[in-house]
């Protein structure tokens, strides 16, 4: 079966960027440098790579569409902890069949999608 290696996400600075993510997900940093971040979530193991404009990637930072999500054990606590700087995080929505969700956005204004399952 094919499996997916890494979703990818243009950020501004990938140092700072990985450090965001590491903090607010629990992420397990892999790797830093100036092109690039990457990131690594528990079993099963996901990769995150971020993007900077060294990279020479064209997608600019600030994406209005979230182009994966993250799933969290515990949605209500993370969207606190998101919202923890004033930041805007939507309401939580959806349903049992489907899933549970809420937006937000990380410090470069890429939409996240964050669901329960």
């Amino acid at each position: 079966m094919t499996q997916i290696g890494s979703a990818f996400l243009p950020v501004s600075n990938p140092a700072v960027a990985v450090e965001w993510y590491s903090k607010v997900f629990g992420f397990k940093v892999v790797s830093s440098e100036a092109h690039a971040a990457v990131l690594e979530s528990d079993e099963p193991v996901r990769k995150l790579t971020l993007l900077g404009p060294a990279s020479g990637i064209s997608a600019k930072p600030g994406l209005p569409w979230a182009p994966f999500n993250l799933v969290a054990e515990d949605l209500e606590a993370l969207r606190e902890r998101l919202g923890e700087d004033g930041d805007e995080v939507g309401q939580v929505s959806g349903d049992d069949q489907t899933c549970f969700w809420f937006t937000a956005a990380d410090p470069d204004g890429n939409t996240l999608l964050i669901v329960d399952r």
